[in-house]
């Protein structure tokens, strides 16, 4: 179990999939549980519930042969003390860098 901030956990994922369209399908749905931050990075707390039904998408999406996805936990001390240099705000431009 990971560590918990009240009833929800904070998670950072970041994905390297190589194929465009199942990497755009995955960061898609990816929004669905956790905010975009950069292009294959995504932050944000889930239930133990949200991050199961997460991992089941990101198992069923991902080529286990040739894609990798971490999941990070963040304790509650971690995720106030993050330091982010540089503009430091992803604005996603709704798929507006998909290959089709």
């Amino acid at each position: 179990m990971l560590e918990e901030r009240g009833d929800a956990l904070h998670l950072v994922v970041c994905y390297d999939i190589v194929e465009d369209r199942r990497r755009n399908r995955v960061a898609r749905k990816l929004r669905a549980f956790v905010a975009r931050v950069q292009k294959s990075v995504f932050e944000g707390e889930l239930t133990d519930d949200r991050l199961e039904s997460m991992r089941q998408m990101l198992l069923e999406e991902i080529d286990s042969a040739t894609d990798i996805v971490h999941i990070y936990p963040l304790c509650a001390r971690c995720v106030p003390a993050t330091e982010v240099l540089g503009v430091g705000v992803y604005v996603d431009t709704d798929d507006a860098d998909e290959v089709v």
